[in-house]
């Protein structure tokens, strides 16, 4: 069920999905017709009969090389076939996944999707290619030989149905055991590949607590398990070919005896005893080739199956279908007694929210750790729905604007700094793609990173490697900013992005962004009270509660959380006087 409903994506390719089958049946027809011709040269030629020999030689060559073009035909239709559909579903996949909201990508996981989108879809592209080239040739030659040793000799032939029947047991016997074995392995070596990618990945934290010795017995401990099951089902998986060959042996035996004695008995003649046994060995290799393509299709319905499951995930927002008018306030935010209850989550993460920005205030937002800081901030440009309540952005329900509308005035940087491959240039114009260059160096300079371009050989077509690897925390952090300050928004959040600046940078950077001509709206989470002091009001949370709202000076005078937080990170004698004060 589930590869059926992902079939439609070799829609366009039907062309491609009759022609293979038809080319690798023309070519098992050749190969069905090869046992008679060397049957005639046989009977016919050897004696005494050079001419038809040759004659028969040619016709061989013929069929070789029609059946060597049937063959390669077969392969290029079938893997344009294969090829065009796992495109198709890795497109369908991706812009499937770009419209769920960040409650299913939390929930879902965004290693399982990777795994989705590449291990299993690839396993797909197999299943197809090999199904398109197998799935009939190989019973229409089990089949087709049976019925041509009929032709030759009925008695001889019964042979063929009992070796056939043998055969069969023996394979998808074999197959019986195997296939539920090499699940458990596939199991296996994804865990495997999860102790080996968290290795990786915490490398350094690894070495920090010298856990080196630990993390590489239970990797061993992981890798000999899977090497104890990967042997299992290779002992069992082994036994098909000597039994498969022991049954042909036996019945090439049985078939050479029998062929004999209709033989002496004038019945047969010696190369129709020939094309009898080339038809066995005919049957041997087909049935091989059935028991590898139900592999390879189990293991390609099962990836089908993790695929199709990802694609029946529907996001649980639901897009508007408004837009902010033009004569609104731009930039104002407000919150309106806003709660947000994480999907499979105990309590709540934000409880009772409301505030009020107007455009072009700063917001300062600060909290102890898991206070719901960056919960509060991704409610604005609708990451996540809240559970009560109502966020309205100029006026407007986020839940009833288009979200392209709602997300072209918001810029958002992350907590993580993220660039991608390619060139400053390019990741600055992600913000707004035909941005000047004056543009992109007045983006810079408010972010603080002109001084990191200039310094680069190439400048703004300086590379940027995978992840900005080639940057420093604090560059990284700078150009992800001008990034955002491009797309000129009407609504900034910085969601601790500025973590990596020291305090002189991080006072510049938000200087510059209240000079701008016509500032944005401006979130600030930090942790941080020096980043905040100087916002026009500062949201103080406490475990997802507001627990104050104003200016510096107000908060010092009437929060005990901020009190808390300031004193924390300023001198003794501050601290004092904040607690005694």
């Amino acid at each position: 069920m589930a590869l059926k409903k992902l079939l439609v994506y070799l829609r366009g390719y039907r062309k491609e999905c009759v022609l293979a089958p038809l080319f690798k049946m023309l070519e098992a027809t050749f190969e069905l017709i090869v046992p008679l011709i060397v049957a005639a040269i046989i009977d016919k030629g050897i004696p005494d009969n050079r001419g038809y020999i040759v004659r028969m030689c040619l016709c061989l060559v013929a069929l070789g090389g029609i059946g060597l073009v049937a063959a390669v035909a077969a392969q290029y239709f079938s893997a344009r076939a294969a090829i065009g559909f796992a495109t198709g579903v890795r497109h369908g996949l991706m812009k499937h996944i770009q419209t769920l909201s960040y409650t299913e990508l939390d929930q879902v996981g965004t290693s399982t999707l990777i795994t989705r989108m590449t291990s299993d879809v690839n396993q797909m592209q197999t299943g197809v290619n090999m199904t398109l080239r197998l799935l009939l040739r190989s019973p229409f030659v089990v089949f087709g030989a049976m019925v041509m040793a009929f032709t030759i000799d009925t008695r001889c032939a019964l042979i063929f149905v009992g070796v056939i029947a043998v055969l069969l047991v023996i394979v998808f016997g074999i197959m019986a055991l195997t296939i539920p074995m090499y699940r458990k392995v596939q199991g296996q070596l994804d865990q495997v590949t999860a102790a080996t990618r968290e290795n990786l990945t915490g490398v350094r934290v690894v070495r920090a607590f010298c856990e080196e010795d630990e993390q590489n017995r239970r990797f061993v401990g992981l890798n000999q398990l899977l090497t104890k099951m990967q042997l299992a089902v290779g002992r069992i998986s082994a036994v098909m070919n000597p039994a498969t060959y022991v049954v042909i042996n036996a019945a090439v035996i049985l078939l050479i005896h029998t062929g004999a004695m209709q033989v002496e008995a004038g019945v047969l003649t010696q190369g129709q005893v020939v094309a009898l046994y080339n038809y066995m060995s005919q049957i041997l290799v087909e049935l091989v080739k059935m028991a590898n393509l139900i592999i390879t299709l189990t293991k390609a319905v099962a990836s089908a199956g993790r695929v199709s499951r990802v694609m029946d995930v529907t996001t649980s927002q639901e897009d508007g279908t408004a837009c902010i008018p033009e004569n609104a306030p731009h930039g104002s935010v407000r919150f309106d007694h806003v709660s947000l209850r994480y999907k499979g989550a105990g309590d709540e993460s934000l409880t009772d929210i409301t505030f009020t920005a107007e455009p072009g205030e700063t917001i300062g937002v600060i909290g102890g750790t898991g206070s719901g800081k960056s919960t509060l901030v991704n409610l604005i440009p609708r990451f996540y729905d809240a559970t009560a309540g109502q966020v309205l952005v100029d006026g407007m329900d986020v839940t009833q604007l288009r979200k392209s509308e709602l997300r072209r005035r918001i810029a958002v940087v992350p907590q993580k700094a993220m660039l991608f491959k390619g060139t400053i240039r390019s990741n600055l114009l992600w913000g707004r793609a035909d941005a000047t260059e004056d543009e992109l160096r007045q983006a810079l300079s408010t972010a603080q990173a002109l001084d990191v371009v200039e310094s680069k050989p190439k400048g703004l077509d300086e590379l940027v490697e995978q992840g900005g690897r080639n940057f420093s925390g604090g560059q990284r952090q700078r150009l992800t900013i001008a990034r955002a300050l491009v797309s000129r928004p009407e609504i900034l959040i910085l969601d601790d992005s500025a973590s990596a600046l020291d305090y002189a940078t991080d006072a510049r950077l938000r200087r510059a962004i209240r000079a701008m001509e016509n500032p944005p709206t401006t979130f600030i989470v930090s942790q941080r009270a020096a980043s905040i002091r100087f916002a026009d009001r500062i949201i103080v949370l406490d475990d997802g509660a507001v627990a104050g709202i104003g200016t510096h000076e107000q908060l010092l005078e009437s929060c005990p959380t901020y009190q808390e937080i300031y004193a924390s990170q300023f001198e003794t004698k501050d601290k004092e006087a904040v607690q005694h004060g």
